[in-house]
């Protein structure tokens, strides 16, 4: 058989997966980058959450999504910017419009608060996507991981402008838990930076009073000076 009928049929299994009422309804959900739950995605499929499981795993197997297991929980996303790209055009073709995602946290917590001992929230997102924009981070592969495809290191960039900061990449390495890895946010659905990195940062930005811990929450207060911080050393504008 010859590459041509191969592509064919690969083709006609994506259209069918992508064709079913449920499964399109799944797909347009995760397309604004923020990840659901299988209940989650249930509701907004009008379906029973068995029903909801298989029209993910068909998305799964046709590598439209992707799954994501932390703790009890297992959040889908959309495998990447390619399946993004071709919902968008089908949506141009179709037409109509699509309901943004609207968290239900706390605006207190929802900006900046800890996840264990890192930050999470509006800041932990931003600071995530900022350093894999600015190349401090590198995605490990899954053999390098165990099989495991959340995490990260640093690149020699990376290190080097930690290490200006006066983090210690090797001590914080040598810690025995993981090093960094994607770490999903409960209230964004996208992720910030966990692990002994993460908790660097966070040490990091209480030491030099770029964030104030509140006693009574997980939440922190970003302080004028760490607006300005973030800003200059990072990009981040929050």
């Amino acid at each position: 058989m010859n590459a041509e009928p191969q592509t064919d049929l690969a083709v006609s299994r994506i259209a069918a997966a992508i064709g079913e009422p449920a499964r399109a309804r799944i797909l347009y959900n995760l397309l604004d980058g923020h990840a659901r739950t299988s209940t989650e995605l249930a509701v907004v499929a009008e379906v029973s959450p068995s029903t909801a499981s298989v029209h993910l795993n068909r998305l799964k197997t046709e590598q439209l999504v992707k799954v994501w297991a932390q703790g009890k929980h297992r959040y889908y996303s959309l495998r990447g910017a390619e399946v993004a790209s071709a919902l968008e055009a089908l949506s141009v073709l179709a037409g109509g419009s699509r309901e943004k995602f609207m968290p239900g946290t706390p605006g207190y917590l929802r900006a900046a608060r800890t996840c264990y001992d890192h930050i999470a929230g509006t800041l932990g997102v931003l600071l995530h996507d900022r350093l894999k924009a600015l190349g401090w981070l590198s995605a490990c592969s899954a053999g390098q991981n165990g099989g495991r495809d959340d995490a990260y290191d640093l690149t020699q960039n990376g290190a080097s402008a930690l290490e200006a900061l006066r983090v210690d990449v090797a001590a914080t390495r040598a810690l025995r838990r993981r090093f960094a890895f994607a770490c999903m946010d409960w209230s964004e659905r996208r992720s910030h930076l966990g692990g002994a990195i993460g908790a660097a940062l966070l040490n990091l930005a209480l030491k030099r009073k770029w964030v104030m811990q509140d006693l009574d929450s997980r939440a922190l207060a970003i302080t004028s000076l760490g607006r300005r911080e973030m800003l200059a050393r990072f990009g981040v504008q929050v």
